[in-house]
């Protein structure tokens, strides 16, 4: 399992839009950087991610998991761009901020403190383990 972190806008479509999807999910669409079009084409069903607020709160809200593998985006008539579907998992117990991120020696390398413009970016397992210690999460 590999694991991830998605940004979104909370004012266009936040966590608990997320949420409301039940278990049917949502594409991760609209996604028009290369970058992060190519990390979703690597990523499988069963791998978690970190929902991000972006702009608005700056702050990892919840997990969750994907579970469609890349598959043409529909919001686009370019074959290029693709997309994953995800499923809300849970709400962490804590939201865990960028500045608090910024502020953790153990996640000085991680993409998000480094560059906090990619949609879409990966999270090593131990960067993963610090935000759940972080976040106050236990794991379901």
């Amino acid at each position: 399992m590999a694991y991830w972190l998605f940004k979104s806008e909370p004012d266009v479509f936040g966590w608990d839009d997320l949420v409301a999807k039940g278990d049917a999910g949502e594409e991760w669409d609209g996604v028009r950087n290369y970058q992060a079009r190519n990390m979703m084409r690597a990523m499988k069903v069963g791998d978690l991610g970190l929902f991000y607020h972006s702009n608005i709160g700056k702050e990892a809200v919840g997990i969750c998991e994907v579970i469609a593998e890349a598959h043409p985006d529909s919001t686009s008539d370019d074959p290029k761009w693709e997309c994953v579907d995800v499923r809300a998992v849970r709400k962490l117990p804590r939201p865990v901020s960028l500045e608090e991120a910024k502020a953790d020696p153990r996640l000085k390398d991680m993409v998000l403190v480094n560059n906090t413009r990619l949609s879409v970016q990966p999270v090593t397992e131990a960067e993963w383990a610090v935000f759940m210690e972080l976040s106050g999460d236990k794991g379901a």
